[in-house]
């Protein structure tokens, strides 16, 4: 953790941009050697200017799927550019509700962290524990660190190998250093199709914790499915959210 930290406070001191900056470590200029290009190409094939680049990501932890999605900063509508496999999974359907559950949690977050010197080769930190996590789960023993990571072990975190990993932080950074200051992530129990959803409620009938969840979960998904936009996320003092849609 304090390797971490003092990677976090160098990037933020070191004058530069933020791509510059990342650059300066081996793994993330290897990263951009073998995968720049093809990143570039996914988004030139889909009418995307780097310069205006901005993303959103969506995992399913059933499907064990991650999806980006991109467009450019004046678009209304995201296009769907690339997914990445999750390699192996922990834990259950369900949120994480504390530390050592082995859950990779559920909800709406934010790529917060940009770790060029993982133990995981390079790693993307979400804000877990968001606002609903600190009211819902465990006071005191939320646990952190979620990650999405090179390798192929997890605890937790959701690893989608070296190789594809040098692609979604080719994305992140190009997206940050272009202005993006928040990237959401949404992480799902699965793809919430009505048909998913109903058989989701059906098993865990009686789990408000889980069920309560997946129905604003399924707002979401659904606003977003139709309308390729993001709706506002509010996080309400129960632990619930408010989704606002057009």
């Amino acid at each position: 953790m304090k390797t971490l930290l003092f990677i976090l406070i160098l990037a933020l001191t070191i004058p530069g941009s933020f791509k510059d900056n990342q650059k300066r470590y081996a793994r993330v200029r290897q990263a951009y050697a073998e995968k720049g290009a093809i990143v570039e190409k996914l988004l030139s094939d889909n009418g995307i200017n780097t310069k205006n680049l901005r993303i959103y990501l969506q995992a399913f932890k059933s499907e064990k799927k991650i999806e980006l999605w991109a467009k450019n900063k004046t678009d209304q509508s995201y296009k769907l550019i690339t997914e990445f496999d999750i390699c192996a999974i922990s834990g259950d359907l369900g949120p994480k509700r504390q530390q050592g559950d082995g859950q990779i949690p559920e909800g709406f977050y934010k790529i917060n962290i940009f770790n060029p010197a993982s133990n995981f080769y390079l790693s993307l930190g979400t804000n877990y524990p968001n606002k609903s996590d600190r009211i819902l789960g465990v006071k005191g023993d939320l646990g952190g660190d979620i990650f999405i990571h090179g390798n192929c072990v997890t605890i937790g975190c959701m690893p989608i190998t070296d190789d594809k990993i040098k692609e979604l932080y080719i994305f992140c950074v190009e997206a940050r250093d272009n202005g993006q200051q928040t990237i959401p992530v949404t992480i799902f129990p699965a793809k919430l199709t009505d048909t998913n959803f109903k058989t989701l409620i059906a098993k865990y009938h009686g789990d408000n914790d889980k069920t309560n969840l997946w129905g604003d979960l399924k707002v979401a998904y659904d606003y977003f499915t139709k309308n390729k936009k993001l709706p506002v996320i509010t996080f309400l003092d129960n632990g619930r959210h408010k989704i606002s849609t057009d």
